[in-house]
């Protein structure tokens, strides 16, 4: 499913409505998004524990990516992208985020359309640092 040599908590196609485009119209509107995310992080103490307080929460991660979406308002997925993906590195322990959003509706002729980017968070001094690496 994933190509990667990490502990991965994923989340595939939340769905989110919330106001996104660069048209009027679709600013006066709130449409459907479909977002995967891939957290890649260290599992390994949950998975000795059983402890759901040692694992990466993917409810909340749901949760605030959908509030994030709402809020944000963006015109472009581009934006969205990259904004929920450094909000989940500065929220989350992971060091990796592989986070696709597609718009269903935008093109009558296709599935859907969207961006995938790819970020990692760097440590430096005990602070964690967001590093920019578009996979699109």
């Amino acid at each position: 499913m994933f190509h990667t040599e990490s502990d991965v908590v994923f989340v595939k196609g939340l769905t989110v409505e919330a106001v996104i485009g660069v048209y009027a119209w679709e600013r006066a509107i709130t449409q459907p998004l479909l977002i995967d995310i891939a957290l890649e992080t260290d599992i390994s103490r949950a998975a000795i524990s059983d402890d759901v307080n040692d694992a990466l929460n993917y409810k909340a991660v749901c949760d605030d990516v959908s509030a994030w979406c709402q809020a944000i308002k963006a015109q472009l997925l581009e934006h969205l992208a990259g904004q929920i993906a450094d909000k989940l590195l500065t929220k989350y322990s992971c060091h990796k985020i592989t986070l696709s959003i597609a718009k269903p509706t935008a093109i009558k002729q296709a599935g859907a359309v969207g961006v995938q980017i790819t970020r990692y968070a760097t440590v430096i001094e005990n602070k964690p640092v967001v590093s920019k690496d578009d996979d699109a």
